[in-house]
């Protein structure tokens, strides 16, 4: 069965601070609906100091969304943990595990923006050696209990560690987390496995992406016309993924420069309703990942295609 999620990131170039102002208020609505509506995620991102305003705080928007949520698991991807201290993370995400009921879980990630590094006064030279140094101390705080309330979790938030090389695998390993590789090789799986086992430990969870289909999947009446209207939105955010990624491989890269060549591509599927419940059901599709802000999406293509993923998509595929 086809997994439903709906991801935001909160990039939207050119935003004036009113527009920006409803992309946060809507994204927390969505919210709310989502979980009314039978999705299955929430996932949130970060970057920082990006020019469209990319999502720079996730774990305050996760808050928001855990508190007008009663069900819906929420995933931050990525945590940048070099850019926080330890000690006031620790108190943050125990705080975040109270308030949803251990629904958020984490995927740390090291980063690939050396100019994030910049902002935050951190050592791009040394961040892997620090993004350990740094989980063996969030770890330690909540075994030891040096800092309260302790998580509602047992033992802690649920903690992934993503990346997409044998380096990420065995770290993650090494470190006691599960893995969410970036890209679906199995030698990575084997990797992770062969580590965990080698330290003594049982492997943990391995969230893998597909191998194939859709990163970003639109609902619209008129696909044609969604194009005309807003393919620039999903151009903006494709080429800003370029320019951050380069020629390292991700799930979610999509090389076009053009909106033609974006709907040729498929990484970013616009389709009818009709159409994407075929291709659910035909398992062509096996994770509809909505992205209702995506590149700055205005409110009404975005909740229309929301709303027909939940009303009439989702109740085709699962009645």
């Amino acid at each position: 069965m086809a997994s439903f999620v709906a991801r935001y990131d909160l990039r939207a170039p050119g935003a004036t601070p009113a527009e920006r102002h409803e992309l946060y208020t809507r994204a927390v609505e969505q919210a709310a609906y989502a979980d009314a509506h039978g999705l299955d995620a929430l996932m949130v991102s970060e970057h920082h100091v990006a020019e469209d305003g990319y999502l720079p705080s996730p774990l305050l928007l996760a808050s928001a969304f855990a508190a007008v949520t009663r069900r819906l698991p929420i995933s931050v991807t990525a945590l940048l943990v070099n850019l926080y201290e330890p000690v006031r993370l620790a108190e943050d995400l125990a705080v975040l595990d109270h308030l949803s009921g251990g629904r958020v879980s984490y995927t740390v990630g090291l980063g690939y923006r050396e100019v994030e590094y910049a902002a935050h006064g951190r050592d791009w030279a040394t961040r892997g050696p620090d993004l350990e140094a740094r989980l063996v101390e969030l770890l330690r705080l909540w075994r030891e209990g040096v800092t309260t309330p302790g998580p509602f979790s047992d033992p802690h938030p649920v903690l992934f560690y993503g990346g997409g090389t044998p380096v990420a695998a065995r770290r993650a390993a090494r470190l006691g987390l599960h893995f969410q590789p970036q890209h679906a090789d199995p030698a990575l799986r084997e990797t992770y496995e062969t580590a965990c086992r080698e330290a003594g430990r049982e492997p943990g969870m391995v969230l893998t992406t597909p191998r194939s289909g859709p990163a970003n999947v639109f609902c619209a009446p008129d696909p044609e016309e969604f194009w005309e209207r807003w393919g620039h939105h999903l151009l903006a955010d494709a080429t800003s993924y370029q320019e951050w990624h380069g020629a390292a491989a991700s799930h979610v890269l999509d090389a076009s420069r053009t909106v033609e060549e974006m709907r040729a591509a498929g990484v970013y599927l616009v389709l009818t309703p009709e159409d994407l419940v075929e291709r659910v059901r035909a398992r062509e599709v096996r994770l509809v990942t909505s992205h209702p802000a995506c590149g700055g999406l205005p409110a009404e293509p975005s909740w229309t295609s929301l709303r027909l993923i939940c009303e009439t998509v989702l109740p085709a595929v699962r009645g």
